[in-house]
């Protein structure tokens, strides 16, 4: 998968937004980067898109500032010229689609049946857009879909919402959602900055669905933790040995033998641990990659975070 579409994929949501007026893509882009989302899909609907790219693109070159509604080849250059890294099209064109690949620029074009998906596997794409999700079948069209073509992946735009985002993610195929449900017209008409960077922060926080999983305690050895665990019982807490530690419930691990953190640890479980890991380390989270664990086809989860926090090491887990 292209190195762009990999990190978009990291991210997890494309904010698609439309601009009537350059002026607002600097305290847009600052939004969307406070708020956690260091990305762009920005529409060539309007006349301000160009500038709107170049703008963002000059003044966050962290951001990943894309061009949407990209129809001709003319679009192309003018979008990549303004310092675009990716192209995204409401169909199919295969002469916009030839022009970016022969020049290597990232295209993700329109798919809306099984006719679109074979010309873009003709034209050696492995991700399409699925454009309007919602009004054309939803994730069960993609799921119908994907049966048959096995390699290719999508990222749905059109009607995705913070209340079917996991809908759409926790399935497989799907590498991000595009959506536009926290970056209005109205509200960047308005200057509602703080606002759209106070949505674009629960879209992150929604998608990544951190919550506490378990407490681990750091035991000198298998008999004190068979000990400690049992006191746990008194709750209802049922013990489960493991090979390396005891279970009291799902909620208390009691390690057979110190681990990392003085006292202990805490699992925190997230819906998708890569993106987790992307999104914290933007936030200047370092993360320990000797203690990442994978599953036997190469997932990541779990891995700890450096350092402790009043005496305990933390750890992402995958749910």
């Amino acid at each position: 998968m292209n190195s762009v579409i990999e990190e978009i994929s990291k991210i997890g949501i494309v904010p698609v937004i439309a601009l009537d007026d350059a002026k607002d893509a600097e305290p847009l882009a600052k939004a969307l980067c406070e708020g956690g989302l260091p990305c762009a899909e920005v529409t060539f609907r309007t006349a301000a898109a160009e500038d709107s790219i170049r703008i963002m693109a000059e003044k966050f070159p962290e951001m990943l500032v894309g061009a949407g509604t990209v129809l001709t080849t003319e679009q192309v250059d003018r979008a990549v010229n303004a310092g675009a890294k990716f192209i995204v099209s409401p169909g199919l064109n295969p002469k916009v689609v030839a022009y970016c690949t022969s020049k290597n620029i990232p295209i993700v074009p329109g798919c809306a049946n099984p006719s679109d998906i074979e010309q873009a596997l003709e034209l050696g794409l492995e991700v399409v857009k699925f454009f309007p999700a919602e009004a054309a079948g939803g994730l069960n069209m993609i799921k119908a879909m994907s049966a048959p073509y096995t390699s290719v992946k999508f990222m749905p735009t059109g009607g995705i919402n913070a209340n079917n985002l996991i809908d759409y993610l926790n399935f497989g195929k799907i590498v991000a959602c595009g959506g536009s449900w926290m970056v209005s017209k109205d509200m960047v008409s308005a200057g509602e900055f703080d606002k759209i960077a106070k949505l674009t922060n629960e879209a992150v926080t929604k998608m990544l669905g951190f919550e506490l999983r378990h407490i681990g305690i750091n035991e000198s050895d298998e008999a004190s933790a068979d000990k400690t665990a049992d006191m746990f019982n008194i709750f209802g807490f049922d013990k489960k040995v493991g090979n390396s530690s005891i279970f009291a419930g799902s909620a208390i691990e009691v390690m057979k033998a110190p681990y990392l953190g003085k006292n202990g640890h805490i699992a925190i479980g997230t819906n998708y641990i890569e993106r987790a890991v992307y999104h914290l380390e933007k936030r200047g989270v370092e993360f320990d990659k000797e203690t990442e664990k994978r599953d036997a086809k190469g997932n990541l989860k779990a891995i700890y975070i450096k350092g402790e926090f009043g005496g305990f090491a933390v750890h992402l887990v995958q749910k």
